[in-house]
């Protein structure tokens, strides 16, 4: 008897699982650039993998840091956001994401009338919308005492410090903003050495938490140009609290008065100081570049 053999049905073949997209927003103020992530939905923020991913210039979105939108922490406040650098970590503040954060949220229309209150890492801003892209932000109390920068190394406030570095002795001005800045002034901002300064300053024992170092070249009283090598990210076209740090450390110095104009390889921000004890203000312009989703 000959057996005829059994048909088989071939095992179901799943489809390959599409991995979710993640949707953004990139967006730049005076060139300082970044992807905008709204994680409201209680989505992780993006680990160190992630994050130089989107980062990357060349196999990525490309970016100097990535914003995260998040449910708001006080009361009044629209909503929060935080700040990562391209290598991972986060950052205490950032103000030209904050204005980027501001023209998000009122096209969103999460932000409704032309005053709002945002959450940040470092506090909590007053936003004022001015019109056609450009935001006034409050960017915070000046601090200067160094164990609230923190600088180490020095027991009281000073408008000047001097390190002796392997690269030389640097004299600089410290300031926290929500994050830790270090101001130099130099004669000419274009030949100023920020590749090898920056990165020298940021590793040197006096700023355990590193720093955004700053140097800047005082043009007029009320006029300063300023260059900018960030902490987590290098150099970049523009740094929004880099500029108030630096109008605030040379208002100090007496070198610059208190409301200036502050050009950067982006761009220009206007800063404005009213007294010791008050909010620096910020303002500045945003842009809208694309939006996209990102599939890993």
């Amino acid at each position: 008897m000959r057996t005829i053999p059994t048909r088989t049905t071939p095992p179901t073949r799943r489809a390959p699982a599409v991995a979710e997209a993640l949707r953004f927003s990139k967006m730049h103020g005076a060139g300082n650039d970044f992807v905008v992530i709204d994680l409201r939905d209680g989505s992780p923020p993006p680990d160190p993998a992630l994050a130089a991913k989107l980062a990357d210039r060349h196999r990525g979105v490309g970016c100097d840091q990535i914003l995260t939108i998040g449910p708001p922490r006080s009361a009044g406040a629209v909503a929060s956001y935080a700040i990562w650098n391209s290598d991972g970590s986060p950052s205490g503040q950032c103000g030209n994401g904050a204005r980027c954060i501001a023209a998000w949220l009122e096209r969103d229309g999460t932000a409704a009338g032309p005053r709002f209150v945002v959450d940040s890492p470092a506090g909590t801003h007053a936003v004022e919308s001015l019109g056609n892209g450009q935001y006034a932000i409050a960017m915070g109390v000046p601090r200067f005492a160094p164990a609230e920068i923190p600088l180490a190394g020095f027991d009281e406030a000073r408008a000047e410090y001097a390190l002796e570095l392997p690269e030389g002795r640097v004299v600089f001005g410290a300031v926290s903003m929500g994050n830790p800045h270090a101001v130099i002034e130099v004669d000419d901002a274009a030949a100023a050495d920020v590749a090898g300064l920056g990165p020298a300053l940021q590793r040197s024992a006096a700023f355990p938490q590193s720093c955004n170092v700053g140097f800047a070249q005082v043009l007029a009283p009320d006029h300063v140009r300023l260059r900018v090598y960030e902490r987590g990210v290098g150099e970049t076209l523009a740094c929004g609290s880099g500029a108030c740090a630096a109008v605030a450390s040379l208002v100090r110095r007496g070198r610059l008065a208190r409301e200036a104009t502050v050009s950067l390889p982006g761009g220009e921000l206007r800063i404005r100081w009213p007294d010791d004890g008050a909010e620096v203000i910020m303002s500045g312009p945003t842009a809208f570049v694309f939006e996209g989703e990102w599939r890993a």
